[in-house]
């Protein structure tokens, strides 16, 4: 048998899933990704001589603003309280590795918040480097592991 759409309804229109009915519980959810760049790049990172400034700082608060603002951008996500945000950047040999951990105690998961996190974490970090070498670009955004909820706790392989 095959499961029903839950973001469409019954004449196939979109629509958002209602969750009044739902517990809030303690979720959370973590994402990552990358900004790969060159060794000059990565070089003005680590002397912190980027002409535009602290990239690092702008991109993490870049993150935390995005996953507040996750409704906004996507249609059906649900408006809940984000309680944590925890942007961490590394500067590595090839480019600059991105990790955005969300938590919540409410009714729906928070792994767009994550992934969002991630994603405007990353265009900051293109935005604020792309002066110095247009090539850098954002690999691998994804989702590490999520906690709570009713389908439970997931960990990528």
């Amino acid at each position: 048998m095959t499961q029903p759409f839950t973001h469409l309804d019954a004449a196939g229109h979109a629509r958002m899933v209602d969750v009044t009915a739902k517990q809030p519980t303690v979720r959370s959810a973590r994402a990552s990704g990358r900004v790969e760049c060159g060794p000059d790049v990565v070089a003005a990172l680590r002397d912190g001589t980027v002409p535009k400034g602290d990239v690092l700082a702008v991109a993490r608060v870049a993150g935390i603003a995005a996953a507040k603002r996750t409704p906004e951008l996507l249609p059906l996500a649900h408006v809940i309280g984000v309680h944590g945000v925890v942007v961490d950047l590394e500067v590595s040999d090839d480019g600059v590795d991105i990790s955005a951990t969300v938590r919540t105690a409410d009714r729906t998961g928070v792994e767009m918040e994550a992934l969002t996190a991630v994603a405007v974490t990353a265009l900051a970090v293109v935005d604020m480097l792309k002066g110095l070498d247009k090539s850098v670009r954002i690999a691998g955004v994804q989702i590490e592991e999520k906690t709570g909820g009713k389908s439970g706790d997931w960990r990528r392989g």
